[in-house]
């Protein structure tokens, strides 16, 4: 109990010194802090800082965001990766103001929000009013981990389980929104994946795997052996009369409801004759004059990676027989909907180089 109370002491001391300054942190409104919250999920925080800026810019509001178009917030997202995150976000604000509701600083009202889960809702009650609830993500079990030596794998349940006691155990009993920024502030840029500040640290003297310098050992995780799926993408780009033709992803994939060119999904390389009968019975584009081979990427996802190929079709005539499959859009408009990152790069060199 006596190194618990010392622990939290610490890491609010160490806090108070090194606090980072960021956008986030001046403002007690929820609306903002979960915004930065969302978009911090799956993103470093020098990348983040830039869409937080934008974000706020084009939605600075709870009732701004909640009058704005699924194409709008995914745009604004452009890039930033999980997509659901920014769709779950436009969908609450939908749905809070429907009911003339603000947004909430509660932990029991956070947490029915959908996209919002144990460790985003306790960080916006404990930093919006001070709600005496942990936080605990990749940074909190390094840092607890090494300073209890906890050996239990931090991706297993009894493993979860033992970090959620202690972490409650830590808390103090004021000051929670500092101090759960404080641990996680801590984790981030001190006690750091490789090479923490370990002889420099104000928590050493109560460190036990500094004690036992086992520092390089803890978490302890068990490796997930999933091997990632590989997936070959060939894209169209289809310009006709200062024209392309697009379509919007609507199955439950990578990118659902993000725009894409139309796009052939193979198992190996294709040929421009597979090329000519894909468009012929798919999009009734039968004269075609030639398909040419413009570049090659390849796309790094957590679970699978993508070799994407990109043809440039020429037609002498496009009559689309299906028209609810491809969108006819102005060469000069087709950066205002959201791509998927690799497209959008491809698209802006592919238009204006």
């Amino acid at each position: 109990m006596k190194n618990n109370k010392l622990f939290s002491k610490l890491i609010l001391n160490w806090y108070k010194k090194n606090k980072r300054d960021l956008p986030w942190r001046n403002t007690k409104d929820p609306y903002k802090i979960w915004v930065s919250e969302i978009i911090l999920q799956q993103t470093q925080i020098s990348q983040g800082t830039k869409y937080y800026f934008n974000f706020i810019k084009k939605f600075p509001d709870l009732k701004t965001l909640s009058k704005s178009t699924e194409s709008d917030v995914l745009k604004s997202w452009e890039g930033l990766g999980y997509y659901s995150r920014a769709i779950n976000m436009l969908n609450n604000a939908k749905l809070l103001k429907k009911h003339n509701r603000d947004f909430p600083n509660n932990y029991n009202e956070l947490i029915e929000l959908k996209g919002i889960g144990d460790y985003t809702a306790a960080a916006i009650s404990s930093i919006c009013k001070d709600e005496k609830k942990a936080v605990l993500d990749g940074n909190v079990f390094r840092v607890i981990s090494r300073v209890f030596n906890i050996s239990e794998p931090i991706n297993q349940p009894s493993g979860k389980k033992i970090f959620q006691e202690i972490i409650y155990k830590l808390l103090p009993t004021k000051k929670i929104g500092d101090y759960n920024q404080g641990l996680m502030d801590f984790g981030s840029i001190h006690c750091t994946i490789k090479k923490p500040k370990c002889n420099d640290c104000p928590v050493n003297i109560i460190c036990k795997s500094y004690k036992l310098k086992n520092i390089e050992s803890r978490p302890v995780k068990i490796k997930n052996q999933a091997v990632k799926r590989i997936r070959n993408f060939n894209y169209f780009i289809i310009e006709f009369k200062k024209n392309i033709y697009m379509q919007k992803r609507l199955e439950n994939d990578i990118w659902k409801n993000l725009y894409e060119l139309p796009l052939l999904e193979s198992k190996k390389k294709i040929t421009k004759q597979i090329i000519k009968k894909f468009l012929s019975s798919n999009f009734r584009i039968t004269e075609i004059i030639d398909c040419v081979f413009l570049k090659k990427i390849n796309h790094k996802l957590s679970h699978q990676n993508l070799n994407i190929f990109f043809w440039k079709i020429s037609a002498k005539k496009i009559k689309l027989e299906n028209e609810g499959k491809l969108l006819k859009t102005p060469l000069k408009s087709v950066l205002n909907y959201p791509f998927p990152k690799p497209i959008s790069k491809y698209l802006n060199e592919y238009l204006f180089t």
